[in-house]
């Protein structure tokens, strides 16, 4: 790992309206993300994580503060800028998966490739090499609903990391799943952490999680109460 930083938050705030007043859910976070990172985001329902993952995945802006995304600041980017960022280079897994029911696993994997200008056989190339990395290759032809939970999610890790993102962020990834897939799952990013220096931030409160983290930022009513290498 190297130390350039490719996530910083200054001061970062959120506030979202409620009635006549409004809900404070980042209060002054102050982090730094280093290239390689294997970090997680900890605190219970309601403590910011999810919030402080849209920000930085550039799915939200700041109220106040900033947060720089491999230097580009989030709160000044255009709607367009943002999505050129997140097409780039950021990844996504969530618990809900978000596969598309109709395209097979090779189409679900290749949807990203599509928004970026690669040929017909450079994307075929990088949706078999991350079926791999998730071993799966074996189901490119099925569809979503033939497969099992723990498969969905490796489909969804394959999608994340098809175009070798700098930055994968995931959502309570271990979720929908049982502990044996959970871990398979958790091994496979590590891999993919170590082996393409991808830097891995979670959002989660599960413990089989939490246990493979090599940084743990404890987070509560939006601030941050611990930031601990593991």
């Amino acid at each position: 790992m190297n130390n350039s930083h490719i996530v910083i938050t200054e001061g970062l705030v959120k506030h979202y309206p409620i009635g006549g007043g409004y809900f404070t859910a980042l209060d002054g976070i102050d982090l730094q993300f280093g290239t390689g990172e294997f970090a997680g985001v900890v605190g219970p329902s309601g403590s910011g994580k999810t919030t402080l993952l849209n920000i930085i995945g550039s799915l939200d802006s700041p109220s106040e503060g900033k947060a720089v995304i491999l230097d580009q600041s989030v709160g000044e980017l255009s709607q367009k800028q943002a999505a050129h960022l997140r097409k780039k280079y950021l990844g996504f897994i969530f618990q809900t998966y978000n596969l598309l029911p109709v395209y097979t696993v090779f189409e679900n994997v290749e949807f990203p490739l599509l928004l970026l200008n690669m040929s017909v056989s450079d994307r075929r190339k990088a949706v078999l090499d991350a079926l791999e990395w998730v071993g799966l290759n074996d189901k490119i032809k099925s569809r979503p609903a033939q497969l099992s939970g723990g498969e969905c999610q490796r489909v969804a890790i394959a999608r994340a990391m098809v175009k070798k993102p700098r930055l994968v962020l995931a959502d309570e990834p271990t979720a929908n799943l049982d502990a044996a897939n959970s871990h398979h799952i958790l091994q496979t990013m590590e891999k993919l952490n170590k082996d393409l220096d991808t830097t891995f931030i979670f959002a989660t409160h599960d413990d089989k999680v939490i246990k493979y983290l090599k940084r743990k930022i404890t987070l509560e009513d939006g601030k941050v109460i611990k930031d601990e290498i593991t």
